[in-house]
């Protein structure tokens, strides 16, 4: 029998793996099991492409913040439970479309769906689960939200996709300019990561019944979380390999992003290895002895140290945005997931 995940064992690094985490694991192993099954009433390639997508399933990161979010404001979390299952089929369709535009050929340590459909076949399979994300809120009418919290929800996601839009447009925006830019670098963070999770923990507030300053500051909880996560992955892309990482670690350098240990780096760096820092990310050459070279430079100036210090710094902000909260054990564990994001491995 699978236990519940302590505060402790959360904050020792690890996220929760799946079906653990709240203080049923029932409801997220009733996610996965959902999410196995969204697609198999039909045999069409559409439903075999996001089968692939979304089996076997992550760390479900995002619908146990939502199940939380619920549990912390006094709700009923099976109240929130289908649109816990659309926050991962939201989240995703973002990682397909992300494989597309990166080319990338492995997720989840397997072939992405546009390395093993064709990209133009994951542009289709993404836009169906960004679809079925609103159909399984829609499902909360059936688990007994109320129609104006559903209708709200529905707004917070709606907003919240386009603000990711728009953080992907600034990233592509940044690499084309290649201008270093630290303040767009936080701004597009906050938009293309933060904004999901803060649509997640919103969501799942406001559908279980939550006051709207509970809202605001779980809100304020998840956009700090997505910083500290994006950060930390930014981190890990260049202190952990593909085994461990589940997708290329020379994705960033091979697509020439523009990540907060490579800014560090530069404004760190005397002219010389400025001009050597440019040259590893607009080169064609082998991405992974561009990488090695790049490590050398990271190395050199302190960055990833002091990347790993900003995500400590949005952790430190998103726990302390739960202070208005009641306590409860899902206060806790929201706590425990601030710690975690900034210590796990993958």
């Amino acid at each position: 029998m699978t236990r519940p995940v302590t505060t402790e064992q959360v904050a020792g690094g690890r996220l929760p793996e799946p079906g653990r985490g709240l203080g049923s694991t029932a409801l997220i192993d009733e996610v996965g099991d959902r999410l196995a099954e969204r697609w198999q009433t039909e045999t069409s390639l559409l439903a075999t492409m996001c089968t692939h997508a979304l089996v076997p399933n992550g760390k479900l990161l995002r619908p146990i913040l939502l199940l939380e979010s619920a549990l912390a404001v006094g709700g009923d979390a099976k109240v929130v439970l289908p649109a816990a299952i659309g926050a991962e089929c939201g989240h995703v369709a973002s990682l397909v479309h992300d494989d597309i535009i990166d080319d990338d050929e492995l997720r989840r340590g397997r072939p992405s769906v546009q390395h093993k459909f064709g990209a133009d076949n994951a542009i289709i399979a993404g836009d169906a689960l960004i679809f079925d994300l609103f159909a399984a809120l829609a499902e909360c009418r059936s688990t007994g939200a109320r129609p104006d919290r559903i209708v709200a929800a529905l707004d917070v996601v709606a907003r919240c996709g386009i603000d990711l839009c728009r953080g992907q447009s600034l990233e592509a925006e940044l690499c084309e300019r290649m201008d270093f830019d630290l303040d767009g670098y936080l701004t597009m963070v906050r938009l293309k990561t933060a904004a999901l999770f803060r649509g997640v923990c919103e969501c799942g507030a406001l559908l279980a019944g939550g006051d709207e300053n509970l809202v605001r500051a779980l809100g304020v909880y998840a956009e700090n979380l997505g910083c500290a996560f994006q950060i930390h992955d930014d981190v890990m892309s260049y202190t952990n390999d593909t085994a461990v990482m589940g997708k290329p670690a020379t994705s960033d350098i091979r697509n020439g992003r523009l990540t907060l240990p490579v800014l560090l780096a530069y404004h760190a760096s005397p002219p010389e290895d400025r001009a050597a820092i440019t040259e590893v990310l607009v080169s064609k050459g082998d991405p992974v002895a561009r990488r090695d070279t790049l490590l050398g430079l990271l190395d050199k100036t302190g960055a990833i140290a002091g990347a790993a210090e900003r995500a400590r710094d949005y952790s430190r902000q998103a726990i302390d945005a739960l202070r208005v909260l009641p306590p409860s054990a899902s206060l806790d564990r929201l706590r425990g997931f601030a710690e975690a994001a900034i210590k796990r491995d993958r």
